[in-house]
């Protein structure tokens, strides 16, 4: 089969490589396809201690099972499946309860478990027996269907800080996650929506959305804007969907007092630290935490999310790609000058 092989830093390979053999308790996923994720470039750059070149990296994945071992009982050929990317131990504390994503071990597909940049994933009988493996309708397509990951790591977020019926929330950065967002924010019971944006393309991308408010960062005061449209006393919720050290302090400044600001974009190595005064947290009341990741019961309720279309994801994708052209892929998502890019294994 061809496969998007890492094979050292900056050197992305697509290669003829053996398709994977299953046995009784493993079955062979046909890939469709896979969404090139920002933690995917971060890894062609820089690395991850958990991918050990050379690999196959990706793991917004989507597709449908060719092969299924005597013994497999989750899957069948024929399933159309989407796939997640943390896979619990399913030994340790966290694990067992509910809360894989905090795993010591910290399994994921596209990490120590070969990924989905190639034609075949094989599914292994750990993968099958924990991990986000969830069947999809006809009604969703392939390409849609992978997105179903990253938007059960919007779920996460979104539970992690209690949303709740009649909240106001602000979203800051719109990209698919801060798009995803507005519309979960919505589905969760949010009566207003603030959606905060730099850049002009994505914002534009993001008006789809019909957020009740948006700022553009980069002429509008964010946190003067947000207490002016709450009364003066800050939104409910902020989430940063964005990698930016900045809006992390001004999220802690203007959140409402007893509301809840999640850290929610990763930052660089590089960055520097996050300055805050830690008497806003106390006389606020406010709760500050972070998320990452998801576990298979968010990834299933993504996908029925997608499904009903209750969180839309079609007008994000911008850019679609065959396998052979995986390069021009990453470069597109680079310059953001769109939204997802897809990758098709199997189109010409």
């Amino acid at each position: 089969m061809k496969a998007a092989v890492l094979e050292a830093l900056d050197r992305l390979v697509v290669k003829e490589v053996p398709t994977p053999e299953i046995d009784d308790h493993s079955a062979l996923l046909r890939v469709e396809a896979t969404s090139i994720c920002g933690s995917d470039v971060r890894i062609l750059h820089h690395g991850n201690p958990r991918v050990q070149p050379p690999a196959i990296i990706g793991h917004e994945a989507a597709g449908v099972i060719v092969k299924a071992g005597k013994h497999v009982t989750r899957v069948r050929e024929g399933d159309r499946v989407a796939i997640g990317a943390d896979v619990p131990c399913g030994q340790c504390h966290w694990c067992r309860n509910g809360m894989g994503n905090n795993c010591a071990v910290n399994y994921a597909i596209g990490y120590q478990i070969p990924g989905a940049f190639a034609e075949y994933m094989l599914l292994s009988r750990l993968v099958l027996e924990e991990g986000p493996i969830t069947p999809i309708g006809d009604q969703l397509t392939y390409d849609e269907a992978s997105l179903a990951e990253p938007l059960a790591c919007a779920i996460n977020g979104l539970e992690l800080v209690n949303m709740s019926l009649g909240k106001t929330v602000c979203i800051i950065g719109l990209g698919p996650i801060g798009c995803m967002l507005i519309d979960l924010a919505r589905v969760m019971g949010a009566t207003k929506v603030i959606a905060a944006q730099r850049s002009k393309t994505r914002m534009e991308i993001a008006r789809f959305y019909e957020a009740d408010v948006y700022i553009d960062t980069s002429s509008e005061d964010l946190v003067a804007r947000c207490r002016e449209e709450t009364g003066g006393e800050g939104p409910d919720v902020v989430i940063t969907a964005c990698g930016s050290v900045e809006a992390h302090e001004q999220a802690i400044e203007m959140v409402a007092h007893r509301g809840y600001v999640n850290l929610f974009g990763g930052l660089k190595k590089d960055a520097r630290p996050m300055c805050v005064l830690s008497n806003t947290i106390h006389y606020k009341e406010c709760f500050v935490t972070g998320s990452h990741g998801s576990v298979p019961r968010q990834h299933a309720l993504a996908v029925r999310l997608l499904e009903k279309g209750m969180v839309r994801v079609q007008p994000l994708i911008t850019h679609r790609f065959p396998l052979t052209r995986i390069e021009e892929g990453f470069a597109a998502m680079e310059g953001r000058g769109g939204m997802k890019v897809i990758i098709q294994p199997h189109a010409e």
